[in-house]
């Protein structure tokens, strides 16, 4: 069972007249995010440019949640487009327009406009820690074995 969770949000001016975001399907972890670009205007993204695009919408998180912008698959794979901080966090005491950082990974400079579903926000619960130090952390089988540590095997380590 999937739980649910009201999430309070504000459309600003430039966002009236867009649906609100939504899950595209059943299954889906995020709904969509919009680009609310103002009326009749369009962004072109050239290969390795970056904008913070406007999404019309500022949220009320409960406490005890984030947001998280994560790059829509298909923008991503068919035009090189992608969220540059992916995933971008929106704390819960954040109140202001929730903007994402889209750039352009791809060959071809990219035209946004107003209404083009644009990245995905997947809403999630946060644990807080409370960090204590100490001298020495417990072994592990892995040790201090960092990226690309777990497909080798000790041999190839040790080399």
């Amino acid at each position: 069972m999937t739980a649910t969770l009201d999430l309070r949000v504000q459309v600003l001016p430039h966002g009236r007249g867009l649906p609100l975001p939504a899950y595209a399907t059943a299954g889906a972890a995020g709904f969509d995010l919009i680009c609310a670009l103002p009326e009749g205007e369009a962004l072109t993204l050239a290969p390795l440019a970056r904008a913070a695009v406007p999404t019309g919408l500022a949220i009320a998180l409960p406490a005890g949640f984030e947001a998280q912008v994560r790059p829509r698959s298909g923008l991503a794979l068919k035009q090189g487009v992608t969220v540059l901080n992916a995933p971008g966090t929106v704390d819960a005491d954040y109140r202001g327009e929730v903007k994402v950082l889209l750039v352009n990974l791809g060959e071809a400079p990219v035209v946004l406009e107003r209404g083009q579903r644009i990245a995905q926000m997947v809403v999630a619960p946060v644990t807080r820690v409370h960090l204590v130090e100490v001298g020495n952390l417990d072994e592990t089988t892995r040790g201090s074995g960092g990226f690309g540590s777990t497909g080798l095997d000790a041999a190839a380590i040790s080399g």
